[in-house]
């Protein structure tokens, strides 16, 4: 259950989550042991280079799919969210997890919504929340980038095993587990 649960939840958790999970795992690991920067060195830290690397590869897979339906990258990427993370629902939720400016995702979702990809609905719950719900016209959308979250995730796993795999998702599963305890402030 763990492997794969932790491996659909990264591959789907934010429109390119695995990214996020892999370059969080670099950064920590090489704030770990820095020692491969010298004094005066003008070589980027690794870690910082390899997120990089992460964004420009998803965002040049991203490109062709966005051109063809006429749609800027961070509109795809908030739709996506949303279609993969049921439990954020809001524009906020967006700012907050997705660390996008507030006025950004705003345009973004007002156009969604004029495209007739997003509707707005009052929160039941709470009347000052507006919660944002794709569309039918969304699903063809969401079915493709989907398709190419799935691509992106393969091709970073390509030319590892079924052990390295498996090492990666159970290290992943463990570092999520002491995260957990040290938001809970058991660590």
């Amino acid at each position: 259950k763990s492997q794969n649960h932790l491996r659909d939840s990264i591959c789907r958790s934010t429109g390119n989550g695995l990214l996020t999970t892999t370059v969080s795992s670099a950064i920590l690991c090489s704030n770990l042991n820095h020692s491969y920067l010298t004094e005066g060195s003008e070589t980027m830290n690794p870690s910082m280079e390899f997120a990089r690397k992460i964004d420009l590869v998803y965002a040049a897979l991203c490109k062709p799919l966005c051109q063809k339906l006429h749609l800027p990258q961070t509109a795809f990427d908030i739709l996506m969210f949303l279609a993969n993370n049921p439990g954020y629902q809001t524009a906020s939720d967006v700012v907050e997890v997705r660390k996008l400016k507030a006025n950004l995702v705003s345009v973004n979702v007002d156009r969604l919504v004029q495209e007739g990809y997003l509707v707005r609905e009052a929160d039941p719950g709470d009347r000052r929340r507006t919660l944002l719900r794709c569309t039918e016209k969304a699903c063809p959308i969401i079915e493709q980038g989907r398709a190419l979250q799935e691509e992106f995730g393969a091709r970073l796993l390509e030319h590892t095993n079924e052990a390295q795999r498996k090492a990666f998702f159970e290290t992943m599963d463990i570092i999520n587990k002491n995260l957990n305890a040290i938001l809970e402030g058991e660590a």
